[in-house]
């Protein structure tokens, strides 16, 4: 936890309470770290895109405070926020049919996984598909590779908010990655051994 932390949780509710001036100083207080999960969404995108990545903060940003999602904390503001910028990019690729295969996409690496299969890639929207059936399986482990992975958020700061340990945050992450690595490679639905058990918790 950053010292800024419990600041910016109080100016959310600050925020959401209606009180004068809290959104700006909300927004001055999370712009870097929303600029850098940004960073690591389009360092994942093809170099020509046409979004960068303070279009994306802003973007996201502008879609966060016209939402009705009560955001808790620090913690759930970004997981948000960074869910958001994948929505975005989504909707960006499917809209403007810029991401096809052979067509000069920049693939998606699982860079900073574990695993045999460290070189796996796929573009966007196989990755969004992907983590689409997942969630079908296995909401909480998807939600969790969201965080982690997209978020950056680290794996104590996604324990404390869903309400578990890390060791099962750890264990999801392990299990999800296999089993994503697994979907992107062979490209078609393929069920872990042993299937996922099924979780009501959610983000929002």
């Amino acid at each position: 936890m950053t010292e800024t932390d419990p600041e910016i949780t109080q100016l959310l509710h600050a925020w959401q309470g209606g009180e004068a001036g809290a959104e700006d100083r909300l927004m001055a207080l999370v712009y870097a770290q929303m600029h850098a999960i940004a960073a690591r969404h389009m360092h994942r995108e093809r170099p020509d895109h046409t979004l960068r990545p303070t279009a994306l903060v802003h973007e996201a940003y502008l879609r966060l405070i016209r939402s009705d999602i009560a955001l808790q904390d620090r913690t759930h503001f970004m997981a948000i926020a960074s869910l958001t910028m994948r929505r975005i990019l989504v909707d960006h690729a499917k809209s403007n049919q810029r991401i096809k295969r052979g067509d000069g996409a920049r693939k998606v690496s699982l860079e900073d996984w574990d695993g045999p299969q460290q070189s796996q890639m796929s573009d966007l929207l196989d990755l969004d598909m992907a983590l689409t059936r997942l969630s079908q399986q296995d909401a909480r482990c998807a939600k969790i590779l969201e965080m982690v992975y997209f978020g950056g958020v680290v794996c104590e700061d996604v324990a404390s908010f869903l309400g578990v340990s890390p060791a099962t945050v750890n264990r999801s992450l392990k299990i999800g990655k296999a089993w994503l690595r697994r979907e992107l490679d062979t490209n078609h639905e393929v069920h872990p051994e042993g299937g996922f058990r099924s979780s009501d918790q959610e983000i929002r």
